[in-house]
């Protein structure tokens, strides 16, 4: 079989830590400040997917959006009752 040239990077370490990473700032954005810790794991699960953790890096950072927008509800909710 011929080799064929690869356009999609392999996946490195830093790529799985970032991500898992991300997962983690979506469950602090939940619990603690979604503001800020929705906007790191947005971050963290970005460029985790560009280091090669294509699906998990996409899910971490929509996570964190959905973690900190849930977050931002619950909060608002709180406050106007």
């Amino acid at each position: 079989m011929a080799d064929m040239p690869s356009t999609a990077r392999p996946r490195s370490n830093a790529a799985r830590i970032l991500t898992i990473v991300g997962f983690v700032f979506a469950v602090l954005a939940l619990l603690l400040n979604p503001i800020i810790f929705g906007v790191l794991g947005v971050i963290a699960g970005i460029v985790g997917a560009v280091l090669g953790d294509k699906p998990l890096g996409w899910y971490a950072a929509a996570a964190s959006v959905v973690a900190a927008v849930i977050s931002l509800v619950v909060i608002s909710a709180l406050i106007n009752n």
